[in-house]
């Protein structure tokens, strides 16, 4: 064994033991026939040879063990180990076996790096955050972290006793990301990054990458198995672009996991996705949805926020269980033929001292002018998109959740807030764009790649945009300037219909073009009409609430909606809840009333949820031609003395008309102009008494008569019961 020593500046040393040393492989690890150690607090270290040989480290300054090691080898990590002999409790020790960290040379290639550094998406993806992986034949996690700006970066956990001093990382100059491999560590581990800033603080930042989380309130990381899930669903995913299409029915029930559930069952310890997974496909599918909408279940620090304000992009909550357990309740959905939609939040993020804020000391995912980088009404973060490195985080998330997850499509949340520069901002409180306008340019390019990098890479997947106002072009193609998105939010519909709705009947007819303006932009985009969480919450009322008279005259009024709502053209999308006609407001602390369904007039309404489902599955005029003018016409829309709304739906071939009395005036031998002679089958009545009504109707059919109405050569003299909608259907 060799007798020479390297030597190491006092300042190295001492910036070592006090964790400021900004370039720790410089020093440690094997260097000209030397091997040294950071372990403070060990008792002694010793370097051991693949074949036995034993050789003992002193500690020649606090904390720092060296000796020259001939076995010891730079670039191979595997030509030594250390044993580390650690102080226990009661006077025993412990000794633990490991590679050297620093004996590691370089973790991430060139090409890694500078794709990282040109923002690629896919490299953001695959290489930053906790990966377990074996490098020279050593099991062990490599961490790697976007911090450009930061003087040091350490990587602490119980693996090193949170200690900042131990894994300090290795700096890729090129790209701004910190690197090291931690051998003997796997899933399971917690986390985080001790961040230093060129000021000299110290930041414990949880990973912005990271695939798992602590339980909140816990804020550290979480080093998350590999995503190993067995996929069986790939029936679905073969025919999930013809079901997720503008010719096909699609019909979503949204809903946030904990609140759907009952109260805790009987199997204590079970999570939230396992029992969603044995509950919720077989009550969606039984009501005829094809899809189910998620609230945002990225983990969030406060959950009164519902997931809107989450910190880790990439990490399901653990709130509710564990990835794989996450990933089996998608399969499941699969299996039982409902679509999978995740909220995403690209806005905004919440400021809390573990996340993305000022993340290396700057404003590294926000922007650093508060006009910009700051949301007035949710005191939030907003994302700056413009940042080559923030973009491809952001896409990288979208593409984790369809991809690893298998998810059908992100209905990307606050898209107004992203587009417009004075939003919710008064005169002086906002900076304009390059050209002197209100328009972000850099989220509208966000948006684009975003939604052009989906259709490539997730080909079926959707994704849908709720945007509040009329931006021009939100699902036109991005090669004709439009957006890119599958489908946009119908937020005009929803308030203006909801508005009529609430006014007493016979005040309608003053608010008659509450019901029919949407017909007037309705192929603008591609629709989803949303009766959402949104319109439930915060004082607004339950949906039955919003309906003016006693409680069987409200139950009547939603009835009605619902049937006027699944006639219009669109997709539907309807809040947990609703099926069961609650009364009170959604609550997130508490179950669904179940209990509702002890009661006739409540079952009824679910009931007809279900039915109009499937009608609007089974019947191809509902929905074949939901994006195109010719698939629809109002055979009457100007009866606003009456309230009566008259729509004929088509594929081209058959026809439905449906027929909205929305006073509680029974219209009898009420002619209706159709475009087919013959028998029309009345295949739905919301005034039946299945589903709580009076059971008023026309038998079960109509027959025209040779009665010129409405442009049509023939007619149907019909009964419309009072606060009813009714669809009779026309087969060729």
């Amino acid at each position: 064994m060799s007798s020479r020593r390297t030597p190491v500046s006092d300042t190295d040393l001492a910036a070592l033991v006090a964790g400021r040393h900004a370039d720790p492989y410089a020093v440690l690890g094997p260097h000209a026939g030397e091997v040294r150690a950071l372990l403070p607090g060990a008792v002694s270290v010793t370097a051991l040879s693949p074949d036995g040989e034993r050789v003992a480290l002193e500690e020649t300054t606090a904390g720092v063990f060296s000796a020259p090691v001939d076995f010891a080898r730079a670039g191979e990590p595997g030509s030594y180990r250390l044993a580390i002999v650690w102080p226990g409790s009661a006077g025993q020790q412990t000794e633990i076996e490991t590679a050297d960290p620093y004996a590691f040379g370089p973790l991430l290639d060139d090409d890694t790096v500078h794709g990282l550094a040109q923002g690629s998406w896919w490299h953001a993806g695959q290489v930053l955050g906790a990966t377990p992986m074996t490098v020279h034949e050593i099991d062990g996690v490599r961490f790697a972290v976007w911090a450009p700006n930061a003087d040091r970066v350490a990587v602490v956990g119980d693996f090193n006793g949170w200690d900042t001093r131990r894994h300090a990382m290795r700096l890729r100059h090129a790209a701004g990301v910190w690197e090291i491999f931690v051998p003997a560590i796997g899933p399971g581990e917690r986390y985080k990054f001790a961040i230093t800033t060129r000021a000299g603080q110290t930041l414990m930042k949880a990973d912005p990458c990271a695939r798992q989380t602590e339980l909140p309130p816990a804020t550290a990381s979480v080093v998350a198995e590999p995503a190993t899930y067995a996929w069986s669903d790939q029936a679905w995913m073969d025919r999930r672009a013809a079901a997720q299409s503008p010719q096909a029915p699609i019909s979503i029930y949204e809903l946030q996991p904990t609140s759907w559930l009952p109260a805790p069952g009987t199997t204590d310890g079970d999570s939230v996705w396992a029992r969603l997974a044995d509950r919720l496909p077989d009550y969606v599918q039984s009501l005829g949805f094809t899809h189910i909408e998620l609230m945002p279940i990225m983990e969030h620090p406060f959950g009164g926020s519902w997931g809107y304000q989450p910190l880790s992009m990439f990490a399901p909550s653990a709130r509710y269980g564990t990835p794989a357990e996450f990933a089996r309740f998608v399969d499941r959905c699969h299996a039982a033929g409902i679509g999978v939609i995740l909220d995403w939040v690209p806005a905004h993020f919440p400021d809390d001292a573990h996340g993305l804020g000022r993340f290396d000391g700057t404003a590294l995912y926000e922007y650093e002018d508060p006009r910009e980088g700051y949301h007035p009404d949710w005191h939030t973060l907003v994302y700056n998109l413009g940042r080559t490195e923030v973009r491809a985080f952001m896409i990288a998330s979208a593409m984790h959740w369809l991809q690893q997850f298998h998810i059908d499509g992100l209905r990307v949340d606050a898209v107004a807030s992203m587009l417009y520069r004075d939003y919710s901002r008064k005169a002086g409180e906002w900076i304009p764009n390059v050209h002197g306008g209100r328009e972000n340019l850099e989220s509208v390019a966000f948006l684009q790649s975003l939604n052009e990098t989906l259709r490539e890479h997730c080909p079926g997947a959707i994704s849908v945009a709720e945007e509040s106002t009329a931006w021009p072009g939100v699902t036109a193609p991005v090669a004709q300037g439009g957006l890119g998105f599958h489908y946009k939010w119908n937020m005009g519909w929803m308030h203006d219909t909801l508005r009529y709705m609430a006014h007493d009947p016979v005040h309608r007819k003053h608010h008659h073009h509450d019901m029919t303006f949407g017909m007037v932009y309705a192929y603008s985009e591609h629709f989803v009409l949303p009766l959402s969480h949104d319109e439930v919450v915060h004082g607004k009322g339950s949906l039955v609430r919003k309906m003016p008279g006693d409680d069987e005259t409200r139950l009547a009024n939603l009835r009605a909606y619902f049937g006027y709502m699944w006639a219009h053209p669109g997709k539907k999308l309807l809040f947990m809840g609703g099926e069961l006609a609650q009364f009170e407001e959604w609550n997130h602390d508490a179950p669904l009333p179940w209990h509702l369904l002890d009661q006739a007039r409540h079952r009824g309404v679910q009931r007809l949820v279900g039915d109009l489902n499937r009608l609007y599955r089974d019947l191809p005029a509902l929905s074949a031609r939901d994006c195109e003018p010719s698939g629809f016409a109002w055979a009457i829309g100007d009866d606003a003395d009456n309230s009566v709304l008259a729509m004929l739906r088509t594929d081209g071939q058959d026809w439905v008309l449906a027929v909205s009395n929305l006073t509680p005036v029974t219209r009898r031998e009420y002619r209706i102009g159709v475009p087919r002679a013959g028998r029309w089958t009345e295949c739905l009545n919301t005034d039946a008494s299945v589903y709580g009504g009076h059971g008023e109707g026309n038998g079960g059919a109509a027959q025209t008569a040779e009665t010129p109405a409405h442009g049509h050569s023939q007619s149907l003299s019909l009964t419309l019961p009072g606060l009813s909608t009714i669809y009779l259907s026309f087969k060729e």
